[in-house]
């Protein structure tokens, strides 16, 4: 009988140094770990951490991080290639753990990643996947919390324990799963992409931010290089200030200001900005549209041009999305395979003739590469590339 299923999680509450050392000197004597983290976003442009939950097994700590000066033990632990880290719908933590702490956990097995490959959705929840494989339902009660507002009750704390207690056995039961499949290489390849991604994520052009803009492509050269100075800096202001990008100036008074180049207070009140924002950034905002004005139209940014516009995307894309789901292995959806995203990542890639090997789609890479390339000469024959 799995002892998780049979008790409610114990837990240590973590909030010294001392502490800390210990029970990572702990964990990396075992195998593999279960890690999640909670932490809030409202108005901050990072997350703000609240809580870390580790379980190796024999032991559950949650990690007060408002508690803690010296966080290298478990940096150590992140870092440990002997310790198998388990998290589940992993993106959001990863890049907690790279922001507070510039260390990734490696290596890494995401239990959602896991049950896509089991046929068991895209996007299957903890609770949905315990309740199915360990018949135990687990209280979300305490999902909203404020984990950033100290103290923590018991009840949440028994919340947050939980996300790692369950986490461990239903690990090994999909691990279990997976190896009846030929699935577990590609598994751990998809893991290996998510780290990446999160790397490029982190590694994000306050240059380019401007192509981040709803409808920026509706825009012309001129407007274009206004919204590229005005969305960068915006970016540096929030990543300085630590601030939601929306509490600064919202993107679409952004996207308005480079359009209709406003040349006083009076016309951006019209076009819809806040008082507030006017009040702290209206200044500025005027200040960057002069400094706009002097960029050479040499050096404007190109219009963007969106895939979906071109006449032969509407036949490639159907086409592409044909051959997904002919080629599709037993087993596997369609959606594993290709989105929709991946697929027109694709499409650029060979149109726009780059073809380099150091930027390669998303299906050129891992186990997907096989019907990635037949992929690719169907877009050649199809648009005569």
């Amino acid at each position: 009988m799995i002892k998780e299923c049979q008790n409610l999680p114990h837990f240590s509450l973590i909030t010294t140094n001392t502490e800390l050392s210990e029970i990572c000197l702990l964990a990396q004597q075992q195998d593999i770990v279960a890690l999640d983290t909670e932490f809030i976003r409202i108005s901050t442009y990072f997350p703000k951490l609240g809580l870390i939950q580790l379980y190796d097994g024999k032991r559950v700590s949650l990690i007060d991080p408002l508690m803690i000066a010296d966080f290298s033990p478990f940096v150590k632990l992140l870092a440990d290639s002997n310790v198998l880290k388990v998290l589940h719908s992993c993106s959001e933590d990863l890049l907690v753990f790279l922001q507070a702490f510039n260390q990734l956990p490696t290596p890494m097995i995401d239990t959602q990643i896991m049950a896509r490959f089991l046929g068991l959705g895209m996007s299957a929840g903890l609770a949905k996947l315990v309740q199915q494989y360990l018949n135990i339902k687990i209280d979300k009660g305490a999902t909203r919390t404020d984990w950033i507002k100290r103290p923590l009750s018991k009840i949440q704390l028994q919340y947050a324990a939980g996300d790692v207690w369950y986490l461990l056995p239903l690990y090994h039961i999909l691990q279990q799963e997976l190896s009846q499949t030929p699935w577990l290489k590609a598994v751990k390849e998809d893991c290996e992409l998510a780290l990446i991604k999160t790397y490029k994520l982190k590694e994000r052009d306050a240059n380019k931010a401007y192509l981040d803009i709803p409808n920026a492509w509706k825009l012309k050269p001129l407007e274009l290089a206004r919204l590229k100075v005005l969305a960068t800096w915006r970016q540096n202001i929030a990543v300085k200030r630590n601030l939601a990008l929306s509490y600064i100036v919202k993107s679409e008074h952004l996207w308005k200001v480079a359009k209709y180049n406003p040349r006083n207070i009076a016309e951006m009140l019209e076009l819809g900005l806040t008082h507030n924002e006017i009040r702290i950034y209206g200044k500025k905002i005027l200040q960057l549209l002069a400094q706009a004005s002097q960029i050479s139209p040499n050096n404007y940014p190109q219009k963007i041009v969106r895939i979906s516009e071109d006449p032969r995307y509407k036949q490639t894309i159907r086409s592409l999305q044909e051959q997904v789901t002919a080629l599709t292995p037993v087993g596997l959806s369609p959606e594993i395979i290709a989105s929709k995203r991946t697929l027109e990542e694709l499409i650029k890639w060979v149109w726009k003739k780059e073809c380099s090997s150091n930027k390669l789609p998303e299906l050129l890479i891992g186990w997907r590469k096989p019907i990635g390339d037949i992929l690719v000469k169907e877009i050649k024959i199809i648009t005569n590339t």
